[in-house]
């Protein structure tokens, strides 16, 4: 005899399961990107109940992943709604290699940047040294970590082409990296999971989440480094990667057919002939940050500077104007020194472009300084290692108790 269909069982309950999980997910993610927030506020930016949202923000405190507050001052009618803060004791570590330092951080959710740790190297490390010495960092650090803070995993900004799969440095020219496995050498020598990606388009999603890129669905983030310039590209809200995550190399870009040959192998690319080693060589600097390369180039009499930095502006303008063109943003940001030059002659860069590209695009770009400065790339590479916990928080968490069990 056939049994009768048994309703209401084991598909609710995943389809339970599911709804759960994706509500833990979009109330965490809204604090952890949108700062706090009042229970009342993310009812109604969720379009959630208030008894469903108080629930879901409670088993999250419970996971440890966020925490309330009484509530503020209100002119609203009705009970005040308590406040909802990311708890940053769940954490990620973040590292960026250089040709000349690699930075380690501490970055709690809500994306505060806690430590930064600037390790300064003799030569350029390799793929093995940056891993050895991240480690070593980061084990100096151990006893505030796992006294104070749960962590999520590391993420790591990569100067050139990271493949997305693996975290495969592809090819990293100023760093002398072909095919190198960063995230399998980093997870052998720390212990925490590793994700890697391309330092720009990390830079490119951390400002349009947590600065000058917010409310931005259309954004060309382009940062110039010690080692070269990158890029990053958002659409409709949307990374793009390209197949392999190699998307964004707007240093490689063709700017000046009669320039110098790039370490890439191409003749006149943007950051041969825009970078941040003229800068410090015309003001007669070794190094130092982009304030202090700001502060030399503004005080100097020199007249070298102001011609530089019009050389420079020229050719950038060059590849805006392309790229604006090409992908019709509504905001480029710019970090590092391109940051510098920008503020250095404010408006230059914007009417070059105005009057170069086409009509519509240029009309509706708007191009503006990078907002979080030197804990950019620290935030961006954060995102990587909390990508997990903000898809599946119970999930996450569950895991890392398991692992931590298991030490």
């Amino acid at each position: 005899m056939t049994e009768p269909p048994v309703f209401g069982s084991a598909s609710t309950a995943t389809t339970n399961d599911q709804t759960r999980r994706t509500n833990l997910s979009l109330i965490l993610s809204l604090v952890h990107h949108r700062g706090s927030l009042t229970r009342a506020e993310l009812a109604r930016v969720t379009g959630l109940n208030r008894s469903t949202v108080a629930t879901l923000t409670s088993q999250l405190s419970e996971l440890e992943l966020l925490y309330e507050t009484a509530p503020g001052a209100s002119n609203n009618v009705g009970r005040p709604s308590p406040q909802v803060h990311a708890n940053s004791a769940t954490a990620a570590l973040a590292v960026n290699p250089e040709i000349d330092a690699i930075t380690i951080g501490l970055v709690g959710l809500g994306g505060r940047v806690i430590k930064r740790i600037r390790y300064p190297t003799e030569h350029v490390p390799s793929a093995q040294e940056v891993a050895n010495i991240s480690a070593a960092v980061i084990e100096g650090m151990r006893s505030e970590l796992d006294a104070s803070y749960r962590i999520v995993g590391v993420g790591v900004a990569v100067p050139g082409l990271v493949r997305a799969g693996d975290g495969l440095v592809k090819y990293a020219p100023h760093l002398g990296w072909n095919d190198e496995p960063i995230a399998e050498m980093m997870a052998a020598v720390t212990g925490y999971p590793i994700w890697a990606s391309n330092d720009a388009s990390l830079g490119a999603g951390g400002e349009i989440i947590f600065g000058a890129g917010q409310g931005s669905m259309d954004l060309l983030y382009v940062n110039g480094g010690s080692s070269g310039i990158g890029g990053g590209a958002v659409t409709g809200g949307v990374l793009l990667t390209g197949i392999d995550g190699y998307a964004g190399e707007i240093g490689h870009t063709l700017v000046n057919s009669a320039g110098g040959r790039c370490h890439c192998g191409a003749t006149g690319c943007l950051e041969t002939e825009v970078s941040r080693r003229r800068l410090l060589d015309v003001v007669g600097l070794a190094g130092g940050d982009a304030d202090e390369l700001e502060r030399a180039l503004a005080a100097s009499a020199d007249p070298a500077v102001p011609r530089e930095i019009e050389r420079q502006l020229g050719y950038l303008a060059i590849a805006l104007r392309n790229a604006v063109n090409v992908l019709n943003p509504e905001r480029v940001v710019l970090g590092g020194f391109l940051a510098t030059l920008h503020s250095l002659a404010p408006g230059r860069l914007g009417a070059q472009v105005a009057a170069d590209a086409l009509d519509g695009p240029a009309q509706a770009v708007e191009i503006v300084p990078a907002r979080l400065g030197s804990n950019l790339l620290m935030i961006g590479a954060a995102e990587l290692a909390f990508s997990g916990v903000l898809s599946d928080p119970a999930g996450a968490v569950r895991d890392a108790r398991r692992s931590a069990m298991a030490e």
